[in-house]
């Protein structure tokens, strides 16, 4: 079966979408203790070698890697829904979507000195959400590698980057290098029409 095609909403660079306000969630996640971090990282259902110098903390995830369209909620999110949800609608308010889904939510810590190595996101589940970044800590030297260039996103500035082709990120600077990342669809774009028969054949 050929490679299922990416959603044609998706962007094939970086998409601005604004500024959003992060003031209360950035002091909120400044304030989890380190306990928390480590033990969320530990059990994270993203262990990915090429994350291994970042740390997570998983809100909401996919029931499958190759399927978008379930998901679930992790354990901390029920706690921390009032204070994400705000800079999550903020954040996609300019794509319009009735029924806008969030299958993937979580904050990723890159500490100083920290690489993510080249890679694109090869599941099958990322390959029709909009994939999104909201900075909540960052310095000058955190650089990040998206669409073809190198880019530094400032705290607050809302963004959809392309996963889907080869991307990095270096933190050389003086501070972690916090971000909310999010995937983002429309309940009611229909579904490909790969996405069935790539399922039935078992595809991984």
């Amino acid at each position: 079966m050929s490679e299922p095609a990416a959603n044609p909403r998706k962007t094939t660079g970086v998409r601005a979408l604004g500024k959003v306000d992060v003031a209360a969630l950035t002091e909120a996640v400044l304030g989890i203790p380190e306990a928390v971090w480590t033990a969320e990282n530990a059990a994270k259902p993203n262990k990915f070698g090429v994350l291994e110098d970042t740390r997570h903390i998983v809100f909401r995830f996919v029931d499958s890697p190759r399927d978008w369209r379930g998901s679930h909620d992790r354990p901390l999110w029920a706690g921390w829904r009032a204070q994400l949800e705000p800079v999550l609608a903020a954040a996609v308010r300019d794509y319009g979507y009735a029924r806008g889904v969030f299958p993937r939510v979580m904050l990723a810590r890159m500490p100083v000195g920290g690489v993510i190595q080249p890679h694109i996101d090869a599941n099958p589940a990322a390959k029709w959400p909009h994939k999104i970044h909201v900075p909540l800590t960052t310095n000058p030297g955190v650089i990040s590698f998206f669409g073809g260039a190198e880019r530094h996103f400032g705290v607050g500035e809302a963004v959809e980057v392309d996963n889907l082709g080869p991307h990095w990120v270096r933190n050389t600077g003086d501070c972690d290098r916090i971000h909310l990342i999010f995937e983002y669809y429309d309940a009611d774009q229909p579904d490909p029409a790969w996405l069935e028969p790539f399922l039935r054949g078992g595809a991984r």
